[in-house]
């Protein structure tokens, strides 16, 4: 990567602008093994250094914790950060793997009032509903949502892991920002149907796990084999057993066209999903996460790949061949199960 800073991206039509790539800070705290405070706090400066400004965090991180852990760093440069937090996944302290979905009018209203004292801020950049509560009307959740922007807690909204109808009920109350769910070399669902009503509104889209959870980097091929016990991926269908032996096969020619460049496979996989904005006509502005600088470095490099046609073809056939869902039929933390 050279030394410029990464460029810009507006989120969606009229939208606000940010670095063209943001930072997921959620394993900083939770679900990706231990980490090491001192070099994640290196990584937020690094991030900011190289032109990044969104960073992603959202209250069910570690139970709140990730967002106590960015308040400092958010204090110092608050008006180059361009803040997005969530809220709609209930957790319970004593079960820490239970989840429920929450949407009412009071419970929104409580999670941003919780994310603003963690946070140490009087408002939030971007506020995502995290997973939808199908026990609560969408236009119940939303509205609650537009009066927070209403009353300066809440600049912006936007959805994570929505399906293309809730999306246009959504952005019928209130105007939506931009969705976020995954998206990948590896996880392609969305294609179908989000990502087209997203253009036709002129939503950004916001993939997370753009690096298919690590995966695509080749640093791990068997979750089981290769990382901390307590690490989540250990107990992921993609990255156990045989479906890891099948998809660590698929990540050859995403080495074969990063050897070609001279870059890392994870900054080919980045790339490809920066050029989705051109195939699609929307504004895709990735957040991969990492809690290592050198991590981060790599992943910035992604601007200045252009992949040629010919890399493009290679890599195109890898989504259909995956094996494994992006989460467990019936877990309803996708909007692939409602689609």
């Amino acid at each position: 990567m050279s030394d410029k800073r990464i460029p810009e991206a507006r989120l969606g039509d009229g939208g606000p602008t940010t670095g063209a790539q943001g930072l997921g800070c959620m394993g900083m705290s939770e679900f990706y093994g231990p980490t090491d405070e001192g070099a994640a706090r290196e990584t937020l400066e690094a991030a900011l250094e190289g032109g990044v400004t969104m960073f992603d965090t959202a209250d069910m991180y570690g139970l709140g914790a990730n967002e106590e852990f960015l308040a400092p760093f958010v204090k110092a440069h608050r008006d180059e950060v361009f803040l997005a937090t969530k809220f709609g996944i209930e957790r319970d302290p004593e079960n820490r793997q239970a989840r429920g979905f929450r949407g009412d009018r009071d419970y929104v209203r409580r999670s941003i009032e919780g994310s603003l004292r963690r946070l140490g801020v009087d408002h939030v950049d971007l506020y995502y509903m995290h997973r939808r509560d199908e026990g609560t009307p969408l236009e119940e959740t939303v509205g609650a949502m537009a009066e927070l922007v209403e009353e300066g807690k809440v600049r912006h909204i936007g959805l994570s892991e929505v399906t293309s109808a809730e999306l246009r009920e959504a952005h019928a109350v209130h105007p939506v920002t931009a969705v976020q769910s995954e998206w990948s070399l590896f996880s392609r669902d969305i294609e179908e149907k989000v990502v087209p009503a997203a253009a036709e509104l002129g939503v950004a889209l916001v993939p997370y796990s753009p690096l298919g959870r690590g995966f695509l980097t080749g640093q791990f091929t068997d979750a089981e084999k290769h990382l901390d016990e307590s690490d989540f991926r250990r107990g992921h269908e993609r990255f156990t057993g045989a479906n890891a032996e099948s998809n660590a096969r698929l990540l050859e020619p995403v080495r074969a066209v990063a050897e070609r460049h001279g870059v890392s496979p994870a900054t080919v996989a980045l790339a490809w999903v920066h050029g989705r904005a051109s195939v699609h006509g929307l504004s895709v502005v990735p957040i991969p996460g990492t809690r290592k600088a050198s991590r981060l470095r790599e992943n910035l490099a992604a601007m200045d790949l252009e992949l040629s046609e010919d890399d493009l073809a290679a890599l195109e056939p890898i989504g259909a061949q995956v094996a494994g869902r992006r989460y467990p039929v019936g877990a309803r933390f996708s909007s692939q199960d409602r689609e």
